[in-house]
């Protein structure tokens, strides 16, 4: 676990050990979400990235007889 400090305009560095496992890049764009006390960034994943990520789920459902 790394520190970083709060810049005067409220700025932090995200450590370089943590940008390179993440895939984090410069300017990407993060949704922040506060926690139960915390701060939490989550990285905003491209449409193109989600591509296959239902892949075998089961989409079969019931369907009203009025419904097709």
């Amino acid at each position: 676990m790394q520190a970083v400090t709060l810049s005067p305009k409220f700025q932090v560095v995200i450590p370089r050990p943590v940008r390179e496992r993440m895939g984090l890049k410069a300017g990407q764009k993060l949704t922040v979400v506060e926690y139960e006390g915390r701060i939490e960034l989550i990285p905003e994943k491209e449409i193109a990235d989600l591509r296959g990520l239902l892949k075998g789920a089961d989409i079969s459902v019931e369907r009203e007889a009025d419904r097709l």
